[in-house]
């Protein structure tokens, strides 16, 4: 797998949780076990900021070699900071079992990341 491949896939991968965030937090909220979103507005900010990360990674993915700082502020920091906290929510408040599919998916995306981040 390329960065850029990878790029497109992460940049995907985030369109498809932000949109349904932005536009029907209830909804996936309850799709996930867990309870809706009180204010809203703090769901659909979470959607603005994947949306967000989404867009970038069809940004670098434009010249993934030269914008590699991205892939490992966004791929790396971010996917694996996300993932450890999914984890942690889960077992320190509880948080819906189903959140640890968001931990494998973010855990994965920020790993593949940072083996095509050093193997270059």
């Amino acid at each position: 797998m390329s960065l850029r491949s990878l790029a497109i896939l992460s940049g995907i991968y985030d369109l498809l949780i932000a949109i349904p965030m932005l536009f029907a937090a209830p909804a996936m909220a309850q799709l996930f076990g867990a309870p809706p979103p009180v204010p809203v507005l703090n769901a659909q900010l979470n959607g603005v900021f994947t949306l967000s990360l989404g867009l970038g990674y069809f940004w670098a993915a434009g010249d993934a070699d030269a914008r590699r700082g991205y892939f490992w502020v966004a791929g790396v920091v971010t996917k694996g900071l996300g993932a450890s906290l999914f984890v942690w929510d889960h077992f320190a408040h509880g948080s819906p079992a189903s959140f640890l599919l968001f931990a494998a998916t973010d855990g994965t995306l920020a790993l593949v990341t940072l083996a095509l981040l050093l193997r270059r």
